[in-house]
């Protein structure tokens, strides 16, 4: 038996801002989607040498058409799971861009009012970090554990928050 090789994925998500909404992904076009059926952020994983900043400018333009242009690193956020890979997803909020939006094979790009974005159907542990960006949290490390879609628990920066069901 050889040494158990850890392996996580690293990604990006981004929050591009318009004013007091956020461009949201409604994931209902790739098979096998983790995420179908759910209301995302835009993003993806990293490729081979990128930075976080690189993934995050490369999956802007490849989901949305936009070149960003302004943005900041809000957090890391690590998700575990008993069905899928760890995954370190970095953080992010743009709120400067160029270009013009344009169709997403991934899903429906939707501008959607921030006091919204609790109503919609998202993932339990997206609305804790979306709540830490609206207050403005300082850069923050959330651990989200998951078992199936159930968020079983969550940590800001190393200490236990409640679950809210």
């Amino acid at each position: 038996m050889g040494k158990n090789v850890f392996r996580a994925i690293n990604s990006t998500l981004i929050y591009v801002e318009r004013g007091d909404e956020y461009l949201m992904l409604h994931r209902t076009k790739k098979e096998n989607d983790l995420n179908h059926d759910k209301w995302i952020g835009i993003g993806g994983k990293f490729e081979e040498n990128e930075s976080p900043e690189d993934c995050m400018l490369r999956e802007a333009k490849e989901e949305t058409g936009l070149t960003l242009t302004s943005w900041r690193y809000r957090g890391i956020v690590t998700f575990l799971s008993d069905e899928w890979e760890t995954e370190y997803m970095h953080l992010f909020t743009a709120d400067g861009y160029e270009g013009t939006l344009r169709e997403c094979d991934e899903g429906d790009l939707e501008w959607i009012g921030k006091s919204e974005l609790l109503s919609l159907k998202l993932w339990e542990g997206d609305k804790i970090f979306l709540r830490l960006l609206d207050t403005d949290e300082p850069f923050f490390s959330l651990k989200l554990q998951y078992k199936g879609d159930t968020l079983v628990l969550a940590a800001l920066n190393g200490k236990e928050l409640p679950i809210h069901g």
